[in-house]
């Protein structure tokens, strides 16, 4: 595995999870497989989980850690080539990657989508510059479409505590009052198609997901059908995908709550935070003991210790 952009750079998810379960274990068995390199980690947008998780997990393998936030303390980057470099861009992806290149032996790159633009925001513009231009690994944070830490850290979560071998797994939408990107969503059924399991999608009418990555995954517009029996409730806001980046519903008639989890088989309860409370899910269910976001949060800094190892054994 030469970088990380979608778990399809995965060569093996099973071995993956594995490994990062191993990792949990014993997490200071490889502390020294990263000393005298470094990991750069750039942030593009926002971060908690991800940011102390990766942060955490080069560590524990003995890298040293460097961390910008591009948004306040860097200088604005270039993507086009031709261009005219007059206006508020002072610095060219071309020059950017190749001396980050130099710092780092690995690249950790955090940057959302921009909900106005989905041929660019699909083009990953971003990560995939860094790509082209870079000449050590580059690893996703999170991007327009995809965040594979994420989907890792939930196939890890779902190993440890779902026993029942063949579980109805469901992904529900849910209301949120900000338009989200897909990447979560995106992810999290790229990760299940490796999975053994009953796996439903549900939302609104309008919220259908990019039908290539949905592909022949059951789609149920009836929130409390899909509930049914559920062993797992995975719940997650996006916005519209044909109408791109558009609230099409604000009511919270898709709110995940107590009555509707009583649908379920004694369902997990599952997001990958943060969350609004009595928004996204009422506290009833975040707070119950079958929630397991917490762990889904702890089980982050595996997921990237895995990844990272994998990338400097193949250095």
């Amino acid at each position: 595995m030469k970088q990380l952009l979608t778990l399809n750079d995965v060569p093996d998810m099973a071995e993956m999870i594995q490994l990062a379960s191993e990792l949990k274990s014993d997490p200071h068995a490889f502390s020294q497989l990263g000393s005298r390199k470094t990991i750069g980690l750039l942030f593009f947008n926002p971060s908690l989980r991800t940011r102390l998780s990766t942060q955490k997990a080069a560590r524990l393998l003995g890298l040293d850690v460097m961390v910008m936030n591009f948004s306040n303390e860097a200088w604005a980057i270039e993507y086009e080539d031709g261009t005219i470099m007059s206006g508020l861009r002072s610095e060219h992806i071309k020059e950017a990657a190749q001396v980050v290149s130099q710092y780092c032996d690995i690249v950790a790159i955090r940057a959302f989508a921009t909900l106005t633009d989905k041929e660019k925001d699909e083009s990953e513009q971003v990560l995939n510059s860094f790509i082209k231009h870079a000449s050590v690994p580059i690893v996703n944070m999170e991007s327009a479409t995809a965040h594979p830490l994420q989907a890792l850290a939930d196939a890890l979560t779902l190993k440890e505590q779902v026993q029942k071998k063949k579980p109805k797994i469901v992904l529900s939408w849910a209301p949120h009052p900000k338009a989200l990107p897909h990447a979560v969503a995106n992810s999290f059924i790229n990760m299940m198609n490796h999975q053994d399991a009953d796996f439903v999608i549900t939302h609104p009418k309008g919220y259908d997901l990019n039908p290539e990555i949905v592909g022949d995954n059951r789609v149920v517009y009836n929130q409390d059908e899909a509930l049914k029996d559920a062993d797992v409730v995975y719940v997650k806001n996006w916005c519209a995908y044909e109408d791109y980046g558009k609230i099409l519903r604000t009511d919270n008639r898709w709110m995940l709550t107590e009555n509707k989890m009583k649908l379920t088989n004694d369902a997990f309860f599952m997001h990958c935070l943060p969350i609004r409370r009595n928004v996204v899910v009422s506290d009833a269910v975040l707070d119950h003991p079958k929630s397991l976001v917490i762990e889904q949060a702890n089980n982050r800094t595996y997921a990237a210790q895995a990844i990272l190892k994998t990338l400097l054994d193949h250095a």
